[in-house]
């Protein structure tokens, strides 16, 4: 699929899901995770092709003009949906599934500055994480799982679960 194609049907996904969104070309327009996702899939193209430095300056650049920083080494699938998007913080090792929805200040970080290893969260599809939710370290979230705002999670969510609190705690 080309560009141009993948912008539009990612720009109806957000049409689709954000109920304050009046049109794609809003969408596609003004939203700053458009541009964030647009510098990311770049970045971490050139992040594979072992440029790291590069794929950097270019993530570096899209966080100062989005406000969202996302790692060029971190994965992230379809239709993936920041909303409001300000001060968003997805780490290195992080791998983010489909259709996923964050809200603002989530961050997706690490526990520990070991080399060569796991240190940041996996996410499974369709999850939705909260407004100043933080999950820390290699922990895995299952698909369909709910994080409430301003959860800490510190260990894995299974999948069709909702956890909340700090510590997070599973309540469903």
């Amino acid at each position: 699929m080309g560009f141009f194609k993948r912008l539009h049907n990612y720009g109806q996904h957000i049409y689709k899901l954000d109920p304050a969104c009046k049109s794609v070309f809003e969408a596609i327009f003004l939203y700053p995770v458009v541009r964030a996702l647009i510098s990311y899939r770049i970045a971490h193209y050139f992040y594979k092709k072992n440029h790291t430095t590069f794929a950097r300056f270019l993530s570096q650049r899209a966080r100062k003009k989005t406000g969202i920083e996302i790692h060029p080494g971190a994965k992230i699938g379809e239709n993936f949906f920041i909303d409001h998007g300000m001060g968003v913080v997805i780490g290195e090792t992080a791998e983010i599934g489909d259709r996923v929805h964050l809200y603002h200040n989530v961050t997706l970080g690490g526990t520990g500055n070991e080399k060569e290893k796991k240190r940041h969260p996996t996410i499974g599809n369709d999850v939705i994480i909260g407004t100043g939710a933080t999950v820390l370290g290699p922990v895995k979230i299952g698909d369909r799982c709910k994080i409430g705002a301003g959860a800490v999670v510190l260990s894995d969510i299974p999948p069709d679960h909702t956890a909340v609190g700090i510590p997070a705690k599973i309540v469903r």
